[in-house]
């Protein structure tokens, strides 16, 4: 495994622990020439569907993207690293159980709404806004009235 910091090849693993859902291995790892301790997680390798994105171009399904897009929504909140991987977690599994050997990346976007939108209404609009690419306020201020009209339906 590479080191983060040196980019030495060596390391040793320091610690192994299975996640909370079962469906990785976290391992602590030291670096054999600069000391440092990272993280890295195993996954098991499955078969996901093709992602098919807007403009009609075709890109392997890649959990970074998942990942990415979630950690900058969730920017300054109070949201776990642990939280944000079992969401990602929770986004890939939808699509492992997707049925289809393609998907479009719009069902992937409603997915990772859907799941921010249960965690956390400013890590949901910030994702909203980027995703939906509002194109003025009264777009923003539309999603926002959505948004608060489902919360209302959902709870007291």
């Amino acid at each position: 495994m590479k080191c983060p910091f040196c980019g030495y090849t060596e390391s040793k693993v320091m610690d192994s622990r299975v996640s909370r859902d079962g469906s990785a291995i976290r391992r602590r790892r030291e670096c054999l020439d600069c000391g440092r301790r990272f993280t890295t997680y195993e996954y098991i390798e499955e078969i996901l569907p093709t992602v098919v994105k807007t403009d009609g171009r075709r890109e392997v399904f890649d959990r970074n993207k998942i990942r990415s897009g979630i950690r900058k929504a969730c920017q300054k909140r109070p949201i776990s690293t642990e939280t944000i991987e079992s969401l990602v977690a929770e986004v890939e599994r939808f699509c492992q159980e997707y049925s289809g050997e393609e998907m479009s990346s719009s069902s992937i976007g409603e997915k990772v709404m859907q799941v921010l939108k249960d965690l956390d209404a400013v890590a949901y609009v910030r994702f909203a806004s980027v995703y939906r690419q509002f194109r003025d306020v009264k777009d923003f201020l539309e999603e926002l009235k959505e948004f608060q009209d489902g919360k209302k339906e959902d709870g007291p």
